[in-house]
């Protein structure tokens, strides 16, 4: 192949030691990556990413996502070099500093030009199949033959690091199946990792790996040489698979003795070892972020290209829109993240019912009436579609040649449908829901995690909410898990009562686009309360509400609970009224969106004089505290389950009704 051009070279190096200064004097952070991968992040951004740097959203731009987040500084310079506007050299030099766009770790929605929060390894690389599937959909809903409105690649740079987490064998495996030919990874192969090198604990054959999922695997045995990269860049391209580029590349290159070597990997360099890697390769040593005027240039042409991109796909709409006037108004609609007017409309209402049903199949009910209403809208479950009740009918499965299918049939692989989830949601226009037991969300916890650091609207569905699974026993009855979700900032866990807060509740799902919502849904059937006698389900926008005051005069006790226990303590405060106590009912689908209500109305909601106050959850007591106060009892779940029966294992675990009116008596006799 053809050796680099000294422009090149010196382009190249920009990039390097950009990466390395900030690093330097910053004293925190990782540069060996940036130093050895720099010469294929170059060749991507300069000939082949369409992206426009002036205008960082542009609907219809290449997505590239540094799985190897740890190198942030090669995404840092390179938005800084292209020409993105917020990103200074004031902000090169305040790398890792509080308040700055260059965190340690790229952050999505906080630095422009970041598609997708990495760090943690094989985040990036599955959040990359979500959007590479968001790419195939929205394609296959709205292209025509005569008009390519929807037509990206997704670019992945991964390291050593994300092949050896078990996130992207699933994803990739999927991937592979699905056949998404239009995400091309970057295997940043420089055997090197932490604690030493890749012998240690990776040297199965990483190629053949892939290959075996489906991939095109191709080769650049020299990392450094552009002409090489670009040549398997065009091979990529044009394969119907997804595609495996493996780079061959010196971690840490230049540097006189840490190049190719564990020390590279996160050690700060010293002022000699720095200085040694610039005269190596013939680069300045002063200034520190030096980059000449001529490189500069040469990079920002990017502005003028992607200019030209964006005009040209702007003309292209406008044809479509002109041919297809509905089905260009729909996709301009779901481009900007606006929903339809009146799609409230469609959320079902449900009839007072004793027997009531489950709130997971209601929750089936809610997705088809959305589905039929948004189109932007899709989902999946990890082999559990028919136990999660979240099949959307009238559809076909998002499988390899019918990519509008709208159902994503992810297998068992929980920790990538979550990040596939994140994915689709961060690529826009779509809402994208994940869905599996409860007691799963464990494998998904970094995703979940993830999904609120970065804002993501993510929706996540989680049947199976309780003991009451039963005879399934302690290994799928969560009791733990409500406390784990609550304790993620950010996230707004609804565990709703009844089939009319389940309603209410995909509501608040669907309009938090900025932020992601859990549902907690039962198994079991649970009552549709008369909410002619209750109060309105629409109170769960609040997190908590009175459903009713019953007695003849002032409270004097106070019932709280979520989900399926509301009903034990309704038939409880009825007893109790018809025994001349008063009692208030409240119910608390959402500790989060009741957190976020004025002072005012919590007063006005738990009544603060009120000392005699009983919470009942079928989950840990860790949190309640909080609502019942010092004074107050709970009914909880401080232990694991029990295979057996529900309706035995709820009495044996104390969530009865008598058991309620046991401890409400226990309260009023104080």
């Amino acid at each position: 192949m053809q050796a680099n051009t000294p422009f090149q070279e010196e382009a190249i190096n920009a990039i390097r030691f950009l990466s390395a200064d900030a690093v330097q004097k910053a004293n925190s952070g990782h540069s060996g990556m940036p130093m050895g991968a720099a010469a294929i992040a170059y060749t991507l951004f300069t000939r082949h990413l369409r992206f426009n740097p002036a205008n960082p959203k542009w609907f219809d731009r290449d997505r590239f996502v540094l799985s190897a987040g740890h190198g942030s500084m090669l995404l840092y310079s390179l938005l800084y070099l292209s020409g993105y506007e917020k990103m200074t050299m004031d902000q090169l030099k305040q790398f890792r500093q509080l308040g700055s766009l260059t965190p340690g770790h790229p952050e999505f929605g906080h630095t422009e030009g970041v598609e997708t929060t990495t760090g943690p390894l094989g985040q990036g690389l599955a959040v990359a199949v979500g959007m590479a599937i968001a790419e195939a959909h929205l394609a296959a809903t709205y292209n025509t033959d005569e008009h390519k409105v929807v037509d990206h690649t997704t670019y992945v740079i991964a390291g050593d690091g994300d092949l050896m987490e078990g996130v992207t064998s699933e994803a990739s495996s999927l991937a592979g199946h699905l056949g998404l030919g239009k995400l091309i990874c970057f295997y940043d192969d420089n055997n090197v990792t932490i604690d030493g090198m890749t012998t240690l604990a990776f040297t199965e054959d990483r190629a053949k790996r892939y290959e075996a999922y489906g991939w095109q695997v191709l080769y650049v045995k020299d990392g450094n040489n552009v002409a090489e990269i670009d040549a398997a860049i065009q091979l990529a391209k044009a394969d119907p698979r997804p595609s495996m580029i493996c780079c061959q590349t010196v971690i840490g290159y230049g540097y006189p003795t840490w190049g190719g070597k564990p020390a590279s990997h996160s050690g700060i360099p010293s002022k000699d070892e720095l200085e040694g890697a610039k005269q190596a390769l013939g680069y300045p040593i002063e200034p520190m972020f030096h980059v000449s005027d001529a490189v500069l240039a040469h990079f920002r042409e990017a502005l003028e290209r992607g200019a030209k991109l964006e005009k040209e796909w702007e003309e292209c709409l406008q044809n479509y829109n002109h041919i297809n006037p509905e089905k260009g108004a729909e996709f301009r609609r779901i481009m900007a993240g606006n929903l339809p007017e009146n799609w409230k409309d469609a959320l079902p209402l449900f009839p007072a019912n004793e027997k009531g049903m489950a709130t997971r199949s209601v929750s089936g009910k809610v997705i088809n009436a959305l589905a039929g209403v948004l189109p932007e809208f899709v989902g999946g479950s990890a082999d559990l579609s028919g136990s999660n009740s979240t099949v959307i009918e009238n559809t076909t499965g998002f499988q390899k040649g019918s990519y509008f299918g709208r159902m994503i049939n992810y297998g068992v692989r929980e920790h990538a449908m979550g990040a596939i989830n994140n994915g689709l949601n961060q690529h826009g226009g779509l809402i994208s829901f994940a869905a599996t037991f409860f007691v799963f969300s464990d494998y998904l916890r970094p995703v979940l995690r993830i999904s609120a650091l970065s804002d993501t609207g993510s929706i996540w569905v989680f049947t199976h909410d309780s003991i009451m699974v039963g005879e399934d026993g302690p290994t799928h009855q969560p009791v733990e898990h409500l406390a784990a979700v609550r304790a993620i900032p950010n996230l707004v866990t609804l565990r709703p009562a009844d089939a009319n807060e389940v309603s209410e509740a995909w509501k608040i799902a669907i309009e938090r686009r900025n932020a992601p919502t859990l549902l907690a849904l039962t198994r079991q059937n649970v009552p549709v309360f008369d909410r002619e006698k209750f109060a309105s389900a629409n109170g769960l926008e609040k997190g908590a509400y009175v459903m009713a005051d019953l007695g003849p005069g002032p409270v004097q006790l106070v019932l709280m609970a979520t989900g399926s226990e509301v009903e034990l303590i309704v038939k409880a405060a009825e007893t109790l009224a018809a025994d001349g106590v008063s009692v208030r009912v409240i119910s608390m689908p959402s500790w989060e969106l009741f957190e976020m209500q004025p002072k005012e109305y919590q007063d006005e909601v738990l009544l603060p004089e009120v000392k005699a106050r009983l919470g009942v959850e079928a989950g840990v007591s860790m949190g309640w505290h909080k609502w019942v106060g010092t004074e107050g009892k709970l009914i909880n779940i401080d232990r694991f389950g029990a295979s057996a029966p529900s309706g035995i294992l709820a009495k044996e675990l104390g969530l009865t009704v008598e058991n309620v009116l046991r401890k409400c008596r226990e309260l009023l006799a104080k």
